[in-house]
């Protein structure tokens, strides 16, 4: 009897998704999908007035209105039409498919572009920019709903399913978008959204023809073998190139949103003064130099005296080489120019303000510098019995400027007089040794002999 468990699961999952019951058959399915391949006539007119209301909706930044668009639109049907053609290996209804889709798409493109060329406002808005950077995410939401539609083209109840694809494969906007990156001359635009449209066709397409491969389509009477290798071949290899920028596109977007999120915490964290707050936070990255521009209001504070304080904090938050820039402004002023004696307190108190950010700073660097000091006495005794041929240790906190970057940094230093010098293993060890036992990400071991210091009195 407990042999017969794996295969009643098995029977039972199989019946659970089973389609065989709901799947209309292949001639009536086909028929269905070659119908809305053609743009023709009334068609190509609703194409055009659908691409005049995303158009209309981008521009105005209206979701409602894009959705709107997105439903009306017959852009589909070709596309889908490409997936079934290899599918069936009907090459004519590919060549049909394929024609139809580039005169739709250029035709989009055009009626886009005149009405953003005509069009007052020529912001780009939200619902602009998002459709100009395309993601790994893009192909995953293409390939699976073009895996819905041609399960809901093939089913007797197609329910909502197809215009939920429409909805969600958004066809329309990055046509428009195209359009207005021509007519404003954007080329950004025009191309970020040129590859997403390829990558929404050619992953619908592509997932349709998967789907008729399982439905079990049979292929036309006139099928050519060798000539449907080659087709799958093609397929299978647009399908690839069309994925691989998306890949370094989602890169950039995860450490983009890593950046960002870091900034936020240390912004959070560290930010704080008693009569100054950050009402703006920006953040740049230009060629490889992260830069943080934040926006005081409230008391001037010492524009040395944050940096020299809060950039020694930045490699806590994994920001170590980003350059921090200030803007002051809204500083509370007096408004009663007799009010001698409110001037002079205000201006005592800006200056206290500013020295005490400078104590801070200081007394960080001096905290440092003593807990460096304290940590070459506490682990000396360990070292002697480890190392034995080191005689002299001394570890420092300093400040580190590079001659070619204007950012300044912190590091630990280990000064190291040797009886005998350590081999490059012993020498790693060492340094892993000092890293965990002062808890610090990185330090610098410096040989004594080397700079002829002597370390007796």
């Amino acid at each position: 009897m407990k042999t017969d468990w794996p295969l009643k699961i098995a029977n039972f999952f199989k019946n659970f998704f089973t389609l065989a019951p709901d799947l209309v058959p292949q001639h009536d399915a086909e028929q269905s999908i070659r119908d809305g391949v053609s743009f023709r006539g009334t068609n190509i007119l609703i194409l055009i007035l659908a691409i005049l209301i995303a158009s209309l909706g981008l521009n105005t930044n209206s979701t409602a209105v894009i959705i709107g668009a997105m439903l009306i639109s017959p852009l589909m049907g070709p596309i889908i039409g490409v997936g079934l053609g290899v599918g069936v290996q009907d090459f004519d209804l590919i060549k049909r498919c394929i024609r139809n889709l580039i005169m739709a798409a250029g035709f989009s493109v055009i009626a886009s572009t005149i009405y953003f060329l005509i069009s007052p406002v020529n912001e780009g808005h939200s619902e602009l920019l998002a459709r100009t950077s395309p993601t790994i995410y893009d192909v995953l939401i293409g390939f699976v709903g073009g895996g819905a539609g041609i399960i809901a083209l093939g089913s007797r109840n197609k329910g909502n399913v197809i215009p939920g694809v429409a909805i969600a494969t958004a066809l329309m906007p990055p046509l428009c978008t195209a359009g207005y990156g021509l007519a404003t001359w954007q080329l950004n635009y025009f191309f970020g959204a040129t590859y997403l449209f390829l990558i929404n066709s050619i992953y619908i397409a592509f997932a349709t023809f998967i789907g008729v491969k399982l439905l079990g389509y049979k292929a036309t009477p006139s099928a050519d073998p060798a000539r449907s290798r080659h087709v799958r071949k093609i397929v299978y290899t647009l399908a690839i190139l069309t994925m691989l920028p998306s890949i370094y596109l989602t890169y950039r977007m995860l450490q983009a949103n890593k950046f960002n999120m870091q900034v936020n915490s240390f912004v959070s964290e560290q930010c704080h003064w008693p009569d100054t707050q950050v009402v703006n936070t920006q953040t740049q990255d230009s060629d490889g130099q992260k830069t943080i521009r934040l926006t005081l209001i409230g008391k001037t504070l010492s524009i040395d005296s944050l940096e020299l304080a809060l950039t020694p904090r930045l490699r806590f938050y994994g920001l170590q080489g980003t350059k921090l820039t200030f803007v002051q402004g809204g500083m509370e002023t007096v408004t009663n120019e007799e009010n001698g004696v409110r001037d002079v307190y205000l201006l005592a108190q800006s200056t206290i303000t500013r020295q005490q950010a400078t104590i801070d700073s200081l007394r960080y660097i001096v905290e440092e510098t003593r807990a460096a000091q304290t940590a070459s006495i506490a682990i000396a005794p360990e070292i002697k019995v480890l190392w034995p041929q080191i005689k002299d240790i001394a570890i420092n906190h300093s400040v580190f400027a590079s001659v070619n970057n204007d950012v300044p940094d912190t590091i630990h230093v280990a000064i190291v007089s040797f009886s005998k010098p350590l081999d490059k293993a012993q020498n790693e060890k060492f340094k892993e040794y000092l890293q965990a036992r002062l808890k610090l990400s990185d330090i610098q071991i410096v040989n004594a002999n080397n700079l002829n210091l002597n370390f007796s009195k």
